[in-house]
């Protein structure tokens, strides 16, 4: 895009009432820059309070949207409404914790692992006040154990040494010396025939967890995905099989390579405000969630007389048993508690022939909202993410408006609320579906788009999924593009969306986004910022637009969208899940109904 051009809208990309300039294109020739500017512009304003959900910024975005969508020539989504209601809860935990380790009570064996039959089972002595606490199974790598110095105690700093919060609806979640217990990879997963969790009582006690999984760490094909993450890898998982575990707390060790971001996008994502669906109930809550960072983890397996490195390579293996770190944790989290109703925005497009199939484009408006505490700037803006995704509807939903005539098929338009806070929009959309499930089609999600400059290559998040992937190959190649898997799979962008939600319930959905063969004069310069993006500017308030800004790339990508979207809705196809994928049984069960007399 010309750069004269895009430095010429700053007036335009403030004056949030401006109107814009009318087009005559029609389909995909109707996506323009210009536009996409204008909407990133009044999204991503300081005035919008980086979007939080129940917010005055979330109330704005929430009529913005709904009055951009009737002026794309849409219907209200939702019967005769714009929105879908979706019951949250906001919890925000006091930043002046602390989290206090102490040493463990003695410890007894039996407590941690069973020992296989015949398996002789040394006890250790009784702590001096009668109690007993956990034990430690025999070193694997025959390493002698140091001897735990008992009178470490300290303390880990919020922000700096840790994050933890909780999504227990309580206004205070104690716990208080809860011994600490080294799980591994904190995974259970018999397709894998992998359990960390094997032999092991974790009630009321706290597991240490290592982010990611196995298949990374080996970079190993043959185990688990290889370098491709497995949701058993992603920070939700870990804590939803803790608490099925029964632990009080579970706390994930940050490293930067292998949670795919750095420490800094932990404390900016999991400080202040955090969401949660307020049908779900505290029994199926995490007492304590948390992180800690990889120094901090160093020196609380240190304390214990474990070493970090040898425990983390020995948990590389089918028959790891969990450690007793000799360590306890205490912490007090303090919370404020609201409830409130967030919306998601819905807008449809009927079909002309078969209107109760449906293609549905999603994007998440939210983002961070504000951190008063940064007093140089407060206001995470959230630019690409994903103000850029939502302008990229808006110019899709422009594209289909823009039609002589409706495809045969539906095409709905879903901004979801509160994806920063676990895909809590898409997930409650899923749940309580408007459209039937069974009768849609395919999803398209659009997530941070790019804003460097144009590419040869599409990069397909989630490659050999399904078959969506040919109607995009089919609309690539009309581009002179190629399709290729993702650079780093092993950062699990595919269950870090709102799609993934459209998926487990069998729905195919595509998330594809621009390569990194970038083209043009500026192709070096584009391929530099791009990189330098999620340690710059991911989840932190610098994620602003820039007047280097290029949709060229941007507006590439959405016309394949579009040229998707399209070939889906005048098709009578329903494209399916390769086989061997995790979710075409769901899709198998789903299309049964369909096809119901």
């Amino acid at each position: 895009m010309n750069k004269v051009l895009l430095i010429s809208l700053l007036a335009l990309i403030t004056a949030c009432d401006a109107e814009l300039p009318q087009r005559d294109p029609k389909g995909a020739d109707a996506i323009d820059g210009i536009d996409m500017i204008h909407h990133v512009g009044v999204l991503a304003a300081d005035d919008m309070r980086g979007r939080a959900p129940g917010s005055a910024g979330e109330d704005k975005t929430v009529k913005y949207l709904s009055e951009q969508f009737a002026a794309a020539g849409l219907d209200p989504g939702n019967g005769d409404s714009w929105t879908q209601d979706v019951p949250l809860v906001r919890i925000t935990a006091s930043q002046t914790m602390a989290m206090h380790i102490n040493p463990a009570v003695a410890a007894r064996t039996e407590e941690f692992n069973e020992p296989a039959d015949g398996e002789a089972q040394a006890e250790s002595e009784p702590a001096d006040n009668g109690q007993t606490a956990s034990g430690q199974s025999p070193d694997q790598a025959g390493d002698q154990e140091q001897k735990s110095d008992q009178g470490n105690s300290f303390r880990f700093e919020y922000g700096r040494d840790m994050v933890a919060f909780t999504r227990r609806l309580q206004p205070q979640v104690k716990l208080d010396n809860s011994e600490l217990v080294f799980a591994g990879y904190g995974i259970v997963a018999p397709e894998y025939d992998w359990n960390d969790y094997e032999n092991l009582d974790v009630e009321g006690k706290t597991v240490v967890v290592l982010v990611n999984d196995p298949g990374f760490a080996t970079q190993d094909s043959k185990l688990f995905n290889g370098n491709a993450m497995t949701y058993y890898g992603r920070w939700s998982y870990k804590y939803e099989e803790a608490a099925r575990q029964g632990a009080a707390g579970a706390i994930i060790v940050h490293e930067t390579d292998a949670a795919g971001y750095p420490w800094e996008v932990v404390t900016g994502s999991w400080s202040g405000e955090q969401f949660d669906l307020t049908g779900d109930v505290d029994e199926y809550r995490l007492p304590m969630q948390a992180w800690i960072s990889r120094a901090a983890a160093e020196k609380l397996f240190a304390a214990g007389g474990k070493d970090y490195a040898k425990l983390k390579e020995q948990a590389l293996q089918r028959d790891f048993q969990a450690q007793p770190l000799n360590q306890a944790v205490s912490i007090t989290i303090m919370n404020e508690i609201e409830e409130i109703t967030s919306k998601n925005v819905i807008a449809a497009l009927p079909g002309d022939a078969r209107v109760e199939e449906t293609i549905i484009y999603t994007a998440h408006w939210d983002h961070l909202g504000m951190d008063e505490s940064k007093t140089d700037d407060p206001v995470f803006n959230g630019a690409v993410d994903n103000a850029t995704g939502v302008a990229g509807l808006l110019e899709l939903a422009q594209a289909f408006g823009s039609l002589d005539s409706p495809p045969d098929r539906t095409i709905v338009f879903i901004a979801v609320t509160a994806e920063e806070s676990g895909l809590l929009g898409s997930k409650w959309y899923a749940e309580h579906p408007v459209y039937p499930l069974e009768e849609t089609v395919a999803v398209i999600n659009i997530d941070s788009m790019n804003v460097y400059g144009p590419t040869s290559d599409v990069v397909v998040v989630g490659h050999g999924n399904s078959e969506l992937e040919e109607y995009l190959a089919r609309a690539a190649e009309e581009q002179s593009r190629e399709i290729v898997p993702e650079e780093h799979p092993e950062r699990g962008y595919y269950y870090r969306s709102d799609h993934f939600n459209f998926a487990k319930h069998g729905v195919p959905a595509l998330y594809a986004e621009s390569g990194s063969t970038y083209i043009g004069d500026n192709a070096e310069e584009a391929a530099r910022r791009s990189a330098a993006y999620t340690e710059e500017h991911y989840h932190k308030p610098s994620d602003e637009y820039y007047d280097w800004w290029n949709l060229e790339g941007a507006i590439q990508d959405l016309q394949l969208y579009f040229a998707v979207g399209e070939e889906l809705a005048n098709s009578e196809e329903f494209p399916n899940w390769y086989e061997g994928n995790e979710f075409r049984a769901a899709r198998e069960e789903s299309a049964a109904v369909r096809n119901e007399p």
